[in-house]
């Protein structure tokens, strides 16, 4: 494990602490802490009235009149002078600031109340011809009085926070990288924590190095270890919330060499005003390595279908459904419409959307893809205009243990709304489909290609002006079904991590890209286009976790290192899976105007054998026979293998793609 060889914690207050004197202050600082706003009030009030006339004498004995002539005005004077000081600076606000978090504005008020205490006692001199306090006093009065107040506000601010640490838990020595405006914001924050003690920075800039920001040290990226050694550290945070996923992505791969637990400030955009709060401190999510740098939707193509138009999305409570949503209502559709057949998970959506408090109606809509009769009720009495069929199961093992409700609901169901659709004449209906539909080898993946088909056949009828297409991709990031929060729990909770297999593979997308994709895609379709969306690297899975070990500051428990923290352990394929996932049935594809979206060239099934074929499923369903529904499948989807075979023949060409430069290593 690590060794930390610079751990100098008592050095703080140095030799104070062996004569009691640390200890004094911190019971002092409790003491302090425990009292009411209302005490603490009074104490201020009491201190200040007692010094702050002190002030005025001293600032009397520093002028002119010299100590002698200090001593010889009337006492009451300066306590005049003091109590009225105390009075203006309460009607100034200062007396509300908490002084645990006394910053510039009081600072700044406190300076301008004193400018306003001697113009006072200034006018009132020359107005009653007072002429034994001379001006420089007054001048001198407003340096002293200043410096007593900040002293003792700063004062008090350390005692308190002393007072309110817990004992025996000393703050987590922190590095932060990135001495920018974020990086400043999070120091003065961490200097008010009660968890977190930022001991240096590391930044990117030459013109940085070596110099003090905020009180501390910049050290340069290749000093990293130096510093992290030197100044005992414990954590990193990396604090550069504006820099492009790429840049984090490159700077993290470099940091979690230390073995150091990792935690990031999320962007600009979840962050109030800009300002970094060490709440805001969260642990690097694996989207801050998988994503990329995103590419803003283009604004013709991501509105044309839903901007004041009724829209509806179907599944509208799972992952993709209910971004879709989110993403959808930022476009002002007229009206939009959620179905899904949860009750909570509909509830849950719908006060979600409801609090961006926008101008559009909401309609949830109770209820299952497979009801006909409600879907095309619900698209005549809305006047729905754009459907987005996002309701499925996919849970690959799931439906593999429940083939015929797999069926039904992902087929059937889709073959419903494919046909209100045509009969309610919609504008456009769009299919979120799935890369596992592509030569499947479960019955999830074989039942979303025959849900393809029937898109496909629908926009060859020709016999309604819906435009129908599907839009493919892989998986996504912090859905139901990802492996990442499966990992983080498993960690978390001291492992192990289970992965399937020590080759599998998959690709992943950002879910807010996925759904700002598929609404771009379904916008330049002019019926039956399979689009696929530009998934990046494919990434193996086991890099996956050890890398999310790492970002831990955790290392791999093996038999090569029987000491490490959490074992990966291999538990072996489920119903269904092959170690691959591929996104297009054949090698043709043509570019769109989209520089992340494809469109695959795939041949349909005629529409009068497609009726026929499912025809033939619906039989085999209605008898609950299993192996029947496989065989009908099977005749629908002929590419449809067992996933034994697949794999047998993935492993012997060791078709297992190409790692992104960042999981290599630790393998």
């Amino acid at each position: 494990m690590r060794r930390y060889v610079f751990r100098f914690r008592t050095r703080q207050l140095g030799w104070l602490g062996h004569f009691g004197v640390r200890s004094s202050l911190s019971l002092l600082g409790r003491r302090m802490a425990l009292l009411s706003p209302s005490n603490k009030l009074v104490l201020s009030l009491v201190a200040d009235g007692i010094f702050l006339p002190i002030c005025a004498f001293l600032a009397m004995a520093l002028g002119p009149s010299s100590l002698a002539g200090a001593m010889d005005l009337d006492p009451r004077g300066y306590l005049l002078a003091g109590l009225g000081t105390l009075l203006i600076l309460y009607v100034g606000g200062l007396y509300r600031s908490v002084v645990r978090f006394i910053d510039l504005n009081s600072v700044a008020t406190t300076s301008v109340a004193l400018a306003g205490v001697v113009l006072l006692l200034y006018w009132t001199a020359k107005s009653t011809q007072f002429n034994a306090i001379p001006a420089s006093s007054l001048l001198s009065y407003w340096f002293v009085a200043f410096t007593y107040l900040l002293t003792s506000r700063v004062a008090a601010r350390a005692l308190l926070q002393s007072g309110m640490k817990r004992p025996g838990r000393a703050r987590r020595r922190t590095m932060i990288y990135g001495a920018g405006n974020a990086g400043v914001e999070l120091t003065h924050a961490m200097s008010l924590s009660l968890d977190y003690q930022a001991m240096c920075f590391i930044d990117d800039a030459t013109n940085l190095r070596h110099r003090i920001v905020a009180g501390l040290k910049v050290y340069g990226p290749e000093e990293l270890k130096l510093a992290a050694e030197r100044h005992d550290i414990e954590q990193i945070v990396v604090a550069m919330p504006s820099a492009p996923v790429s840049t984090k992505r490159a700077l993290i791969s470099r940091i979690e060499a230390l073995g150091l637990p990792v935690k990031i400030l999320p962007s600009l955009a979840e962050l109030v005003a800009g300002h970094a709060s060490v709440s805001d401190i969260r642990d690097i999510d694996v989207s801050d390595l998988l994503g990329r740098d995103p590419v803003p939707p283009e604004p013709s193509l991501f509105a044309r279908n839903i901007r004041h138009k009724v829209v509806m999305v179907t599944g509208a409570a799972g992952s993709i459904g209910s971004e879709l949503c989110r993403q959808i209502l930022s476009q002002a559709p007229a009206r939009l419409l959620l179905l899904d057949h949860s009750e909570f998970g509909l509830y849950s959506i719908e006060q979600e959307l409801s609090a961006l408090r926008t101008e559009t109606q909401l309609v949830p809509v109770l209820g299952t893809v497979l009801d006909g009769d409600l879907l095309e009720r619900t698209m005549r009495e809305q006047q729905v205009q754009t459907i987005y069929h996002a309701a499925a199961y996919k849970h690959v093992p799931i439906v593999e243990c429940n083939i015929r409700q797999g069926v039904l609901n992902n087929v059937f169901g889709t073959l419903a709304v494919a046909l209100a659709a045509a009969r309610c004449r919609l504008e456009t209906c769009v299919l979120v489909s799935t890369d596992k539909a592509v030569r499947p080898t479960n019955v999830m993946g074989a039942s979303k290609r025959v849900a393809e088909l029937i898109f496909q056949a629908a926009a060859a009828a020709r016999e309604s002006p819906t435009v129908f297409s599907m839009v493919r991709f892989g998986n996504v990031l912090g859905s139901s079904g990802s492996v990442v929060p499966l990992f983080k729990r498993q960690i978390e909770g001291g492992g192990p991590i289970t992965i399937t297999h020590p080759d599998i593979i998959r690709y992943f997308m950002l879910i807010p890209e996925a759904a700002q994709l598929v609404i771009q895609a379904g916008a330049m379709a002019k019926g039956g286009e399979v689009f696929v969306l530009d998934m990046g690297e494919p990434v193996r899975i086991a890099d996956l976790a050890r890398t999310m070990l790492r970002l831990y500051g955790l290392e791999e428990k093996s038999a090569e290192h029987p000491d490490g923290d959490i074992e990966l352990k291999f538990v072996g394929l489920r119903p269904g899976e092959k170690l691959y996932e591929e996104l297009l049935i054949g090698d043709k594809t043509i570019p769109s105007i989209h520089p992340r979206i494809m469109c695959a060239l795939e041949r349909p099934v005629e529409p009068m054998l497609l009726d026929k074929m499912l025809g033939a499923l619906r039989k085999a369903c209605e008898t609950g026979d299993d192996l029947a529904v496989l065989r009908q499948v099977r005749n629908l989807v002929p590419e449809f293998r067992s996933p034994e075979e697949v794999n047998q023949a993935a492993q012997a060409g060791k078709s297992t793609g190409n790692t992104p430069a960042f999981l290599v290593g630790g393998t």
